[in-house]
This record gives C-alpha cells, structure tokens and sequence, in this order.
C-alpha cells in the first residue's frame, strides 16, 4: 500500500514588532490601579456620606444652600462611585 504524502505544519515565527508590542500591553494590564485612585475613590464616598450626615444633624456644612448641601453630599459619593468602574 503506497503510503500518504505527510503535511508539513507551517513553523511560525512571530513578528518581533508584534512580540514586543505584545509585551508592552501585558506589561501595562498587570500594571493594576493608578496609586491616587483607591484614597481618591474611598476619600469622595466618605467625604459626600460625612457632608450629609453633618447636614442632617446641624445643617452646618454651607446654611446658605439649604437643600442644595443634599445636592454637593451625593454628588461627591456619585464621584466616589464613578471612579470604582477605573478599579482593576
């Protein structure tokens, strides 16, 4: 029985530009969080949920706003929320 011609598997060699860019995007995602996000992030949230809570106690924070000091407290604990999406 005459035997089958066996396939050549193509050896692949890899583009250097590739590799090395390749490693530069690695390098970059195990990079992880930027250092002034994690205190960023935590100081908004606490920082908003303390402005409201000083707000209800003793109305103190700005009296001239009124229920815009609703407004400045949650805004900051949004800010704070908005930046966990940038969390690695």
């Amino acid at each position: 029985m005459p035997e089958s011609k066996s396939r050549k598997k193509k050896v692949s060699t890899p583009d250097p530009q590739f590799a090395e860019r390749a490693a530069k995007e690695a390098a970059a995602s195990k990079s992880g969080n930027p250092v002034w996000l994690v205190p960023v992030m935590i100081g908004l949230m606490v920082l908003g949920l303390v402005w409201l809570v000083v707000y209800y106690l003793t109305g103190w924070p700005i009296p001239a706003l009124h229920q815009w000091n609703l407004l400045i407290g949650f805004a900051l604990i949004i800010s704070g929320f908005g930046l966990t999406t940038q969390w690695k």
